[in-house]
């Protein structure tokens, strides 16, 4: 028998404290009740599951598995399952705060919950990264379902992995569920559009904020960090709208052009290669070097608190847009906003993953299935009016987006629990 070991983890602050000060703040502007902000700075069910595997060598790894419940005040939650070596029991609980914040800003009926499994996916095979995502589903059956908690995928996971947790928990249940999970493959009840929501919905926050500022997305110079689902797909939407992607990174190096890097083209030299660096046309560059170089969008697609208050006034984009979660720290934003750096937070920029998402669940349910334009045009709508709205809310308090958009969120939640009442 072998145990994993958990590694030295990327975050410089403890994430699930960073989420209950954000909440305490949005408290104190938006004058909310004290007690309400203490019933939502806690998660309502924290499970934590050992995970044995059967590796292809005859050991036996144990992995550490987690699903964090934050709040279902208004519907069952959602949120994705997150493999990487670096997830903790705080992350995820941090994770699943931030789904209720997103789903309440996008109008849906869920709350929020996260998961992740302790691993490192790239170095499993895919045998083995089957039966760790069938055992770990075996370990949180009772926790999901498709009225009770809805997971999808997230760093690490995919469509295939949806696929075998949606199957797990069809044979449990003796039928096929198709909404116990959503990002699914569209041959098992996937939406059209689905894998590039979040990207797609980016692009909609970025053109939006571009035409209130009297830009456009055409010419526009954007850095990118992350080319794995969201920021390979955002480098796509984005070039195709006219705009010149300036640098792109993925876990391992960056790359960059200052007159536009030929995008398709970096994305079938990744899937060749499987890594950017030496894409022809292009110089080498760190992570830490494109979160500094000269652009008018950055977009953090990769993991959280990579923007600190260390690298913050080196900052040369006039825009950020959050394409992962969490990725500016709290001193980061004070610097950024205080520099005149516009910061479209996560969300609000990457939330169009679940709003499709939302989509699916409910055409899984009815059992019929819209067309890709229905889908986007409903992205659209949706993510724009939130971004109107989160606009509105900035203007009227005087502050930032991330404050204007968790006034607006937490204050629908707070709603939610206060009409409900306190059981028993």
């Amino acid at each position: 028998m072998s145990a994993t070991q958990s590694p030295v983890t990327h975050l410089r602050e403890n994430p699930f404290e960073l989420a209950q000060s954000q909440l305490q703040r949005v408290g104190d502007i938006f004058a909310l009740d004290p007690n309400l902000i203490r019933v939502l700075s806690k998660t309502k069910k924290t499970v934590e599951v050992s995970v044995p595997v059967q590796m292809d060598d005859g050991t036996i790894g144990v992995f550490e598995g987690y699903r964090v419940t934050h709040n279902i005040a208004r519907g069952p939650s959602k949120g994705g399952i997150r493999y990487h070596p670096a997830v903790t029991r705080d992350e995820v609980k941090a994770l699943a705060m931030w789904m209720t914040w997103k789903c309440a800003l996008m109008g849906l009926p869920f709350g929020g919950a996260k998961g992740g499994v302790v691993c490192d996916p790239k170095q499993l095979s895919t045998g083995e990264l089957e039966r760790l995502t069938r055992r770990y589903t075996s370990e949180i059956i009772n926790e999901i379902g498709p009225e009770k908690d809805i997971p999808a995928p997230d760093v690490g996971t995919d469509g295939q992995v949806m696929a075998w947790i949606f199957d797990t928990y069809s044979m449990n249940m003796g039928h096929s569920v198709l909404g116990v999970v959503t990002g699914k493959p569209l041959a098992i009840g996937g939406s059209v559009g689905r894998i590039e929501a979040t990207a797609r919905g980016a692009l909609y926050c970025i053109r939006t904020a571009l035409q209130k500022q009297g830009g456009r997305l055409d010419g526009t110079r954007v850095a990118i960090q992350g080319f794995g689902n969201v920021g390979s797909n955002l480098a796509r939407l984005l070039a195709g709208e006219g705009a010149r992607i300036v640098a792109i990174s993925d876990s391992h190096s960056g790359v960059a052009n200052p007159y536009g890097i030929d995008v398709p083209a970096a994305i079938a030299f990744k899937e060749e290669h499987g890594k950017l660096f030496g894409l022809p046309g292009t110089e080498e560059i760190t992570n830490e070097e494109l979160i500094e170089i000269d652009c008018d969008v950055l977009a953090p697609c990769a993991l959280e608190q990579v923007i600190s208050e260390e690298n913050a006034p080196r900052v040369k984009a006039g825009m950020i847009c959050e394409g992962a979660n969490g990725p500016v720290t709290p001193a980061a934003d004070e610097i950024l906003d205080e520099r005149g750096i516009l910061v479209l937070p996560d969300v609000l920029a990457n939330a169009g993953g679940v709003v499709v998402s939302y989509f699916e669940w409910v055409q899984g349910l009815q059992e019929y299935f819209w067309k890709e334009y229905e889908v986007n045009a409903k992205l659209n709508d949706i993510v724009v009016r939130a971004f109107e709205e989160t606009w509105l809310t900035r203007e009227k308090f005087d502050t930032s987006m991330r404050v204007a958009s968790y006034g607006l969120a937490v204050q629908r939640v707070a709603e939610a629990t206060t009409t409900r009442g306190l059981y028993p």
